[in-house]
């Protein structure tokens, strides 16, 4: 297809398009003379990745660009693909190491980790942004006097590993290992707030039977 139908096909503006081309989010068509392109199905299914990554995940194109080389690198493994491409999304500021609010809160995460047997989060906790996180999280809890311990964070860990197996099991149905990174950072940026709504509904539900409309 050209330009302008690859435009009309997905929704983009061909400005837009042009400029994603420019900034390396989209590949290059095949050139057919000196100011033609043609384009295929890839670039169609590409072009509503990178919309979906910046419309609705708010991605910068900078960090867009770096999410889509780690999907496109096929010489990394598919657990270091899928998690190079996952750690480079927006992420929480390093901590305060020498805050004893983060320092409880991090041997707290250690105790959890150890409780569940997450081996393999235990050995990445040195440089995982989601282990990073949950001790910022954590810590903001205890500075503000709440007493969130590790017998109230298992049940939120225990069916959060049941999410993610659900995450795995659909990753799993996609064929190509590309495809599997893909849909893995989609499931990211575009289920977590389907995630965070279902939790607002089920907490609004649940407020209302516990105590009325009063």
């Amino acid at each position: 297809m050209r330009l302008a139908e690859l435009s009309k096909r997905s929704g983009v503006p061909i400005a837009t398009i042009k400029y994603y081309l420019r900034e390396g989010l989209l590949a290059p068509g095949r050139q057919i003379n000196a100011r033609t392109a043609e384009y295929d199905e890839d670039h169609l299914r590409r072009l509503r990745v990178v919309r979906a990554l910046i419309q609705i995940g708010r991605l910068p194109v900078a960090t867009a660009r770096e999410v889509l080389g780690h999907i496109d690198d096929d010489s990394l493994g598919r657990t270091i693909r899928m998690g190079a491409a996952l750690w480079a999304l927006p992420q929480v500021p390093e901590p305060d190491e020498d805050d004893e609010f983060v320092q409880s809160a991090r041997g707290e995460v250690e105790q959890l980790l150890e409780r569940l047997g997450w081996s393999n989060a235990q050995a990445l906790s040195t440089i995982s942004p989601a282990y990073r996180s949950l001790v910022v999280g954590l810590a903001a809890f205890r500075r503000l006097g709440y007493s969130w311990d590790i017998e109230l964070t298992l049940p939120y860990a225990r069916l959060m590993h049941e999410v993610a197996m659900l995450d795995l099991n659909f990753v799993e149905t996609h064929p190509t290992d590309e495809e599997k990174v893909e849909i893995a950072l989609l499931g990211t940026v575009l289920l977590e707030p389907v995630l965070h709504a279902l939790r607002r509904v089920a907490q609004e539900e649940e407020t209302a039977r516990r105590y009325g409309f009063e």
